[in-house]
């Protein structure tokens, strides 16, 4: 295995269970109420061509989705969608909402009853299968996310190289990148942007810090600056850096590059596996 992908194996903790976790409650943090506000009538206009690209975009893949579907169901036993629940924006709710709960807590340590905080919310993803259906059987070591601090938390790898949940069909589909194809649905409903942070799988956030979860102050994004400036070879931290960087500097321009240079990386296949 590669020094890419052993750094996974590394951060799991399946073989000392006696280490400290370094999870915690989901953070909220504080809405910046002098950040400046996005024009109304520009955020309606991209929104619809947005919708419209995207519309466009699934009546065209209609044929090789339907193709691919059958492709998965003959490969191996059991559905071609795969479904997760994801992190995607967050929601606005003040102080006094939050006070009491256990399962989130201010980045500051409390919440003021008048002051308006971001709070994680989730949706459902949806992708074409890749890996097994009964993966989490196959290799449950795979599957325990616990990592000893925040630093080894950021130092792992979302995926591993030659991963041995991953189908035959499953590997074709992650290089050519058609397995996000259904993602697309997502994007119609808004719950996903065409450009944007990684929407995040839910066993991973109770290890971002509050600077981190600014990512979840804007829509997640089909592709984004990490998915161009590495993608899978990239580990957890350096793919929320770029995140938080697309946070800050998000532009119309920004998200026209972000998107050519996308199409470009599947091409040529880099990072995806």
């Amino acid at each position: 295995m590669s020094a890419r992908a052993s750094a996974p194996q590394e951060a799991r903790v399946a073989e000392q269970p006696a280490r400290k976790s370094a999870a915690h409650p989901l953070i909220a943090i504080e809405v910046d109420e002098n950040a400046p506000v996005r024009n109304p009538v520009g955020v309606f206009l991209y929104r619809a061509l947005e919708i419209a690209v995207t519309a466009v975009a699934i009546v065209v893949s209609l044929p090789i989705i339907l193709v691919e579907a059958l492709v998965i169901r003959l490969d191996s036993p059991g559905p071609a969608f795969f479904f997760q629940t994801r992190f995607g924006r967050s929601r606005i709710m003040r102080g006094a909402e939050l006070a009491g709960r256990t399962d989130i807590i201010s980045a500051t340590g409390r919440f003021e009853p008048d002051k308006r905080y971001h709070v994680p919310t989730t949706f459902r993803f949806v992708k074409f299968r890749t890996m097994y259906a009964d993966a989490k059987e196959r290799t449950p070591d795979l599957y325990r996310y616990e990592f000893a601090s925040h630093e080894e938390f950021r130092a792992a790898f979302y995926k591993l190289d030659n991963d041995p949940r991953v189908t035959r069909v499953g590997r074709w589909l992650r290089k050519s990148t058609l397995d996000e194809l259904p993602n697309l649905w997502n994007v119609l409903t808004g719950k996903v942007a065409l450009v944007g942070p990684r929407p995040e799988n839910t066993v991973y956030l109770p290890f971002y810090s509050a600077e981190e979860m600014k990512k979840f102050t804007v829509r997640p994004g089909i592709t984004g600056l990490a998915v161009i400036n590495g993608r899978g070879e990239l580990n957890i931290g350096g793919q929320i850096d770029w995140d938080l960087t697309y946070v800050r500097e998000r532009s119309v321009l920004l998200d026209l590059k972000t998107i050519f240079a996308t199409v470009w990386m599947v091409i040529v296949r880099r990072g995806a596996f």
